[in-house]
């Protein structure tokens, strides 16, 4: 069986095309759990109209059928809570500040 660690660290693959951060850094990624083989993902966007959340449920699936032992994926989208950038890790944030034109000044 997958485990919920295994499954963020594939997630660690899945890149923001904007930033080119990982969407885990990103802090896109709210919870992982992980029932039998399935996999529940629950996920937010930068914004609402984030043209990349078919882009994101598309790699997420791709990445994590690279697994063994994965059933079913579901990636859930909310806005509630609303992302906002003190959900990026350190390393993100820290990544985000080398982006040109994004210096966020954390």
């Amino acid at each position: 069986m997958v485990s919920e660690q295994q499954v963020k660290e594939k997630l660690e693959d899945v890149k923001d095309p904007e930033f080119d951060i990982n969407i885990v850094d990103m802090g896109l990624v709210y919870e992982v759990n992980v029932e039998d083989e399935d996999v529940h993902i629950l996920m937010t966007l930068t914004t609402r109209g984030c043209p990349f959340h078919g882009i994101f449920e598309e790699v997420i699936n791709q990445e994590l059928s690279e697994l063994e032992g994965i059933g079913e994926i579901e990636v859930e989208l909310t806005f509630d809570p609303p992302w906002t950038m003190e959900k990026m890790t350190d390393e993100g944030r820290n990544k985000m500040g080398a982006v040109p034109g994004h210096g966020m000044g954390f």
